[in-house]
This record gives structure tokens, C-alpha cells and sequence, in this order.
């Protein structure tokens, strides 16, 4: 989407600097913020399409202001560029509510690609599936909210992905490998529980005080959703 608008939160002036020449030259207007603080105050102020987030930052860590935007903006895309690396930290990232996790040093193409993905996917238009439906549980993929017997259910934006493509492959089992590719845009680290946290995450939101139960493993493929058992 030429010239959306973009958040960078970096506290490295030059790179900072390079990436604000280098998303300019690509079509987009770019703010810079050198700490956390500035960030936060900066995202209360500007509605902007999607967010560039260093985790190492002054003030106020990448972590603490992704969660800080995550009370009250759902909907922006966070892309965390960070040096570290560990599947910890990107557990811990993608639990604070970042969409995307982009290690240093990166390739400014890839970094593209992913920000025009993001922004795609936040302003297309579809006429089907807005609403996705399962016994007593609706999603509303516009509004991003999730009511299960007139109950509003507070999701994460990644517990919301997660659960989105649950809905969107009911009686379909999905294996870790492609859960993991399609919400996370990550490749499968064997060493890593992911998976499994956020579909215990999701089950005690949406099917711990309810029935039927919609979230379901078949043991040594993966899991799927549905209203009965398969």
C-alpha cells in the first residue's frame, strides 16, 4: 500500500536513519521513535499502519510497548527486528502481540516483502467470510472480535490468527509444521513448544467454559477444529 504510514521504534540512529532513506525510496512515510516511551506516546497520537519494533530500547523495552499497544489497538501489524534471536525470545515476542519476527542482520528486500504482506492482508476487501461461524461461536474477521454464547472473548492477535485458521479448516487437521508456517511465518524448530502453548491458550478461552468443545488434537498429526471429535 503506497504511502502508508509507518512507525520505526529503533534506538541505533543509524539504522534507524537507513531504514526511514530505504522505506521512504519504497513509498512509504516513515516516524522514527529512539525509545520506548517516544513510541508509545507516538502511537497514541498517529493511527499508523504497522509498527517496525526494536526489543533492546530505552525506557521502555520492545516488549513492554508491543503489549502497551496491544490494550488498546488489536489491528496494527507489529514487526519485531531484533538481535535476538532464541526461540524464547520469539515466544516471548509473539506473546507480547507481534505479528511478524525479523532477526538483525536482515535483508532490507525480505524486511519489504514482509511489511507489504502485513499491509495487503490489513486493507483487503473481501465480500466472503468476514463472519466465521462454529456452533455457538462467531468471528468477525473485520471487527477482530470473537463471541461464544454472548460472551465476548478477548484474543491476542496471534491467538485470533490461530483460531481464524482453525475456523477456516474445520474437520481439517493441521499439522504443527503448517500452523506454525502460516500464523507465525516461521519455518518448524523441533525444539519449540509454540504450537502447543497457544492451542492451550485458545482452549481455555474459547472452550474451557463451554460446550461443545471446538479445539481438538489428533495425537501425532496435529490439530483441527470442529464440533465433534473426528
Amino acid at each position: 500500500m503506497i504511502d502508508a504510514h509507518l512507525l520505526v521504534v529503533e534506538d541505533e540512529q543509524r539504522l534507524a536513519e537507513v531504514l526511514q532513506k530505504q522505506l521512504k525510496e519504497s513509498g512509504f512515510r516513515t516516524d522514527i521513535a529512539s525509545d520506548g516511551y517516544v513510541g508509545k506516546k507516538m502511537m497514541e497520537q498517529t493511527n499508523y499502519d504497522l509498527v517496525i519494533l526494536d526489543i533492546n530500547l530505552p525506557l521502555m523495552n520492545g516488549y513492554e510497548l508491543c503489549r502497551e499497544i496491544r490494550k488498546t489497538n488489536s489491528n496494527t501489524p507489529i514487526i519485531m527486528l531484533t538481535a535476538l534471536g532464541t526461540p524464547e525470545n520469539k515466544l516471548i515476542g509473539f506473546e507480547s502481540g507481534a505479528d511478524d519476527y525479523v532477526l538483525k542482520p536482515f535483508d532490507f528486500r525480505e524486511l519489504l516483502a514482509r511489511i507489504n504482506v502485513f499491509l495487503k492482508r490489513s486493507n483487503t476487501v473481501s465480500s466472503i467470510d468476514k463472519i466465521l461461524k462454529m456452533s455457538n461461536l462467531e468471528m468477525d474477521l473485520d471487527s477482530k472480535t470473537v463471541i461464544r454464547a454472548d460472551k465476548k472473548i478477548e484474543l491476542t492477535s496471534k491467538e485470533f490468527s490461530l483460531l481464524e485458521l482453525l475456523l477456516k479448516n474445520r474437520n481439517k487437521v493441521l499439522t504443527r509444521e503448517y500452523i506454525i508456517e502460516k500464523v507465525w511465518n516461521l519455518d518448524f524448530e523441533t525444539g519449540t513448544n509454540i504450537i502447543d502453548v497457544y492451542v492451550n491458550y485458545l482452549r481455555k478461552k474459547i472452550d474451557r467454559d463451554f460446550e461443545p468443545k471446538l479445539i481438538h488434537t489428533k495425537f501425532g498429526f496435529g490439530f483441527y477444529s470442529s464440533e465433534n471429535e473426528l
